[in-house]
């Protein structure tokens, strides 16, 4: 079974058992967390979506929090005599998919 749901303004397709990283969320690591907002659940014999979903939800655990690697932005003006440097690093919640209810 899998599930397609929505956090973060991010859609992510998820199965029990997977682990992944989605934007900062605020909670503890170890604890539990539920995410209510699914978009489509599928699994050997078909899918629902729509109002078929009402009542379905997303549990999982939270393994830990982070920072992702650098990104740098370089602007660059030929003949000019200028370049600016700049760097970004989002954080992150790394999180597994502990059951899908639906």
């Amino acid at each position: 079974m899998y599930a397609v749901l929505v956090t973060g303004g991010k859609q992510y397709r998820v199965m029990q058992g997977e682990t992944l990283r989605v934007e900062k969320l605020e909670a503890e690591e170890g604890s539990e967390i539920r995410f209510d907002d699914i978009l489509l659940l599928g699994d050997g014999d078909g899918i629902k979506v729509g109002d078929a979903l009402k009542g379905a939800s997303v549990t999982a655990k939270v393994v830990g929090h982070g920072r992702s690697e650098k990104v740098r932005i370089i602007k660059f003006r030929r003949r000019k005599h200028h370049m600016k440097h700049r760097g970004h690093r989002q954080y992150y919640t790394e999180i597994e998919i502990t059951g899908i209810a639906g």
